[in-house]
């Protein structure tokens, strides 16, 4: 990895000012400062006369994309058991896949053939769900280390409703085993952080919800999780948990739902009811919305629109192995293609997504959870990739932001050319 401390990308550049604005700059220079952006020029200024600049041509620069739900564990069986719903694939397929992580040998085959595709691909940004397993979520950490990616990586909790193979014995043991983790990685690494991560209510029980609680008031870490994905999920939590009204009380109830010192992401949210999606609001959660698992899974299509209209925090997940695909840039096609389902056959008040707005949750929605990051405005951290075009063959002239839509719905790994975090050259 290259790391110049000012330098210049030039191209055609890309980028969301707003969720529902795409700003382009053509033939222009990207000025990276210190890891940040520091401007876009159609002339360098004087100031920066002799830095590095990498000429792109006519290729396209974006922002990273931030994918903020994926299931590393799971990348070696993507594509498979996409008949089943929810429960039974994680009864048949899963939690039996996932079982495989006891042994190291297993998870360091499968789990650097997942990172270096996620390095290839356009993320620079993720939030990652592991196992249980504290010597394959560590070994999963250490490689992604290395990409010069920014990820949060969790080990995953669940010590009830999962098959002997993968479940651990007590939330005392669970606890333990989390608190191991976080001793062992502590202050080890630059780009990839722990986050708490009780796989679902369905899997953890109060006493371990406690201890997750206590435990993430100590280290003061974010939390990853599931949130109203299937109505069969939904009705099993209202039986686990009698004393809540609505499934994200499961997890409010012990602190582990948003707020100014709990950060979380809550993945899917396709049945929210309005009592939760106020408190979500109410405690900024993020919602990763993942289209393409939805649909796979058979459950039900996400109102993202309703989302937007109320102001609550969204970005994009592909969700693997729910979803089969680690393209983000699948992700956005896939989430206004869903919507537009939506809205033609579940709910015609709720319009389709644009374009421009599913283009925004994949950056700046989805990358403020990591900080001031999805952008090129001025101020946020330089996180960028190069899409080149160039081989697709096409008779009439088409303008940057078509080129741009093309590029997504394709989701061509091929047009991939370049990428950079916090100012330093991935490749």
């Amino acid at each position: 990895m290259k790391h110049e401390t000012t330098f210049a990308l030039k191209g055609n550049i890309c980028f969301s000012e707003s969720s529902d604005q795409i700003s382009v700059h053509e033939n222009s220079y990207l000025v990276c400062e210190n890891g940040v952006c520091a401007g876009i020029f159609k002339e360098l200024p004087e100031q920066y006369h002799g830095i590095c600049v990498r000429d792109a041509g006519d290729a396209l620069i974006i922002p990273g994309l931030a994918d903020i739900h994926l299931h590393a564990p799971q990348y070696s069986f993507r594509g498979m058991g996409m008949d089943l719903e929810l429960l039974d694939w994680l009864n048949t397929i899963t939690f039996p896949e996932e079982s495989k992580y006891a042994d190291s040998d297993y998870a360091r085959k499968a789990y650097s053939i997942f990172v270096e595709d996620l390095k290839k691909s356009p993320t620079t940004r993720a939030s990652i769900f592991g196992t249980l397993h504290v010597e394959a979520t560590e070994l999963l950490m250490d490689l992604l280390e290395e990409t010069g990616m920014k990820t949060y990586v969790g080990k995953v909790n669940m010590d009830r409703n999962g098959p002997d193979i993968l479940q651990e014995k007590s939330a005392a043991e669970s606890a333990e085993a989390t608190l191991r983790w976080l001793s062992d990685t502590a202050d080890k690494y630059e780009n990839t952080k722990p986050i708490l991560t009780p796989r679902f209510t369905p899997s953890c029980t109060d006493e371990l919800m406690q201890k997750l609680a206590e435990i993430q008031k100590e280290h003061h870490l974010p939390v990853q999780s599931h949130l109203s994905e299937n109505m069969g999920e939904i009705s099993w939590v209202q039986e686990l948990c009698p004393n809540t009204s609505f499934y994200g009380e499961a997890y409010e109830q012990f602190g582990l739902f948003g707020g100014e010192e709990c950060p979380t992401i809550m993945a899917h949210c396709v049945h929210s009811s309005e009592a939760e999606i106020e408190l979500m609001k109410k405690q900024g959660v993020y919602i990763a919305h993942c289209p393409q698992s939805n649909t796979n899974l058979s459950s039900g299509i996400a109102p993202i629109r309703d989302y937007l209209d109320k102001g609550l925090r969204v970005g994009l997940g592909t969700d693997i192995a729910g979803g089969h695909s680690l393209s983000m840039l699948r992700a956005i096609a896939d989430a206004v293609q869903v919507s537009k389902l939506r809205w033609r056959l579940v709910d015609d008040r709720l319009k389709a997504l644009t374009f421009e707005e599913a283009f925004y949750l994949a950056t700046m929605g989805g990358g403020e959870f990591f900080g001031k990051v999805g952008s090129f405005q001025k101020g946020y951290e330089f996180d960028a990739v190069i899409l080149d075009d160039s081989f697709y063959r096409h008779p009439q002239p088409l303008s940057v932001r078509d080129r741009l839509e093309r590029l997504v719905y394709l989701s061509d790994d091929r047009c991939i050319k370049g990428k950079y975090v916090s100012g330093r050259e991935l490749f």
